[in-house]
């Protein structure tokens, strides 16, 4: 028989606290409410009444709602008042000798069967249990900030928290209408131990002065469609609350990547926590504010004067090369599609044609912009017909031979002046460069698939490339309506090299059997805001495509945690590469 729980403690009346008490009395439940003293609850009684408000003033709550659920609550400074509770929550700060005091009082105030939860995000729940006489009934239970909004909840059992308890504190959860995930007891949890990474990642990246906050940021928002950039969101977080937690992740896991870069620490000692200080990667117009004051909007390559770009060349068939010559075709430009024969070229203007047919079916598209784009198109097989375009993009297969191959050709008949771009992912531009007598004219513009679609491109430039190169593509950015990012030319580039090895430690949490990969898709989804888990991406992506990646990554780096997980290796080797084969972390072929 499954538990009923119908009364419960919240220990610690701070935003996390007054938050959980606040849903669970939206869904019925009694609340006991503690904290240290005739403040802390003066405070958290204000959290909760702020909070209700608000619901009230946003038709989420009605008046009579609300007064019955403040009714279910009732404060105290004592912990004796929670004898007759069926589970207690504790939410006090992220302290483990307070927690495990807290845990080893209430061990003597409550029932034997009483279940013990933290709601802590980094600390062992293992050890918090052993300060009790009942270390199977205690279980993490990780509410995500704001706790009344966010759905996702990670269930943490440890190795001997009895399945029972983790089955009723599941099924609690979904009571409250919240989405839980079960997983073992590891520093960081889920959502935590994968996202934590990519921020001290991005922090990294900043502090090497590889990229400004402006393009870390833009990056993973236009690139991966992330709610937030990594920099903006730790000034969201708490520039300390992340160094916490990824000071104690690292103390677990010895993992370099997890050690905090040394900026967070330098800004904290100074005092730029982020939003709630007014001042953390970026500036806020006050405490507590999102209204960033410190916008940077100029260009790194405004002070070069552009070249004048009226013709382009894409040389290449495939999906990328037909997408990007689309992009020109739209916006007015001149553009020569090259391919190895009259038939590859015939079939990529008319792939191009039916993209542009189906903009025009869903009304994105006049008809006679549709034809004027098509006829902007000339298709070719020679590279002397590239002769006098102004700009040049090779979209060939990821070979950096083939690529090569490309820009000796190039170099032979394109007129003096004309920028030759190239759209690796993954690859050194420097290395076509190279093949060239004119480095100081070739850019890496890697643009993201659907180009029609994808407002990300990362301009990428070489240790030869010039200013006013930079300044061409960032025009003709501008001109096709896309969101140019600047960074130099280093394995993965900006999104590449956030997102991987994100992607890497998920495979990792699997292959571990930390969490199953359901669940680990959930959380990131549910408590990140992400538009797919790591596994529905890496399925997408192709998992040939994503190792290759990460062993780029890996090869130029040399950092260890940058290894591809064998779990990702071996699914290859298999030939279980994602959706195109119908199977990966997936099974796709019954759908």
């Amino acid at each position: 028989m499954a538990r009923e729980i119908s009364s419960v403690g919240v220990i610690g009346l701070g935003t996390m606290g007054a938050g959980i008490a606040e849903v669970l009395a939206r869904s019925g439940v009694s609340v006991v409410a503690v904290e240290i003293d005739d403040d802390g609850v003066h405070r958290g009684r204000g959290h909760l009444e702020h909070s209700t408000e608000r619901a009230v003033s946003g038709g989420k709550l009605d008046a009579d709602g609300r007064s019955a659920l403040l009714d279910r609550i009732r404060y105290t400074t004592s912990l004796a008042e929670l004898s007759d509770v069926d589970l207690v929550i504790e939410a006090i700060p992220e302290n483990l000798e307070a927690k495990s005091d807290v845990f080893a009082q209430l061990d003597k105030i409550t029932g034997p069967d009483t279940i013990f939860v933290s709601n802590t995000s980094s600390l062992s729940i293992t050890e918090i249990g052993v300060h009790t006489a009942r270390p199977g009934k205690v279980v993490g239970m990780h509410f995500f900030n704001p706790a009344p909004i966010l759905k996702l909840v990670e269930v943490v059992r440890t190795v001997v928290t009895e399945p029972d308890v983790v089955t009723d504190v599941v099924a609690f959860a979904e009571r409250l209408g919240k989405t839980p995930v079960v997983i073992g007891d590891r520093a960081g949890f889920i959502a935590n131990a994968l996202l934590f990474g990519y921020l001290n990642h991005a922090v990294r990246m900043y502090e090497q002065r590889y990229a400004t906050r402006e393009d870390l940021d833009a990056a993973m928002r236009f690139g991966c469609g992330y709610p937030m950039g990594p920099l903006a969101l730790l000034d969201l977080i708490g520039l300390d609350t992340a160094y916490e937690i990824l000071d104690t992740m690292y103390h677990q896991s010895r993992n370099r990547l997890h050690a905090p870069a040394p900026l967070l620490k330098q800004m904290i000692t100074a005092g730029l926590l982020g939003r709630k200080t007014g001042q953390g990667f970026y500036t806020y117009d006050e405490p507590d504010s999102p209204t960033v004051t410190d916008a940077v909007t100029v260009s790194t390559s405004d002070t070069a004067a552009a070249r004048e770009v009226r013709k382009v060349g894409v040389v290449g068939t495939g999906t990328m090369a037909t997408g990007i010559v689309e992009v020109f075709a739209k916006r007015g430009y001149e553009v020569i599609l090259r391919a190895r024969s009259a038939e590859k070229a015939a079939a990529s203007v008319a792939r191009v044609k039916k993209s542009l047919d189906k903009a025009v079916v869903k009304g994105k598209l006049s008809e006679e912009d549709a034809a004027a784009a098509l006829g902007r198109i000339s298709p070719a097989v020679e590279f002397e017909e590239l002769a006098d375009v102004d700009l040049v993009v090779e979209a060939v297969a990821e070979d950096l031979a083939v690529k090569q191959a490309v820009f000796a050709a190039l170099d032979d008949v394109v007129k003096p002046g004309a920028v030759l771009a190239t759209t690796t992912s993954s690859l050194p531009v420097i290395e076509c460069a190279a093949a060239t007598s004119r480095p100081s004219d070739v850019v890496g513009v890697h643009f993201f698939n659907p180009a029609p679609v994808m407002k990300l491109v990362e301009v990428v430039s070489t240790i030869a490339t010039a200013p006013d190169v930079v300044a061409t593509v960032d025009a003709v950015c501008a001109a096709v309506g896309k969101h140019p990012v600047h960074c130099g030319d280093r394995a993965g580039f900006i999104v590449n090299a956030l997102l991987f090895p994100y992607l890497n430690d998920a495979v990792k949490m699997l292959e571990a059997h930390y969490a199953e990969a359901d669940d680990i898709d959930t959380a990131m989804k549910v408590g990140c805001g992400l538009p797919m888990g790591p596994f529905e991406l890496l399925d997408v992506v192709g998992l040939d495509v994503s190792l290759a990646i990460q062993r780029t990554l890996y090869n130029e780096f040399r950092e260890e945690g940058f290894a591809p997980a064998p779990l990702l290796e071996h699914l290859v080797t298999a030939g279980r590469l994602g959706r195109k084969t119908g199977k990966g972390f997936k099974d796709y072929s019954a759908r």
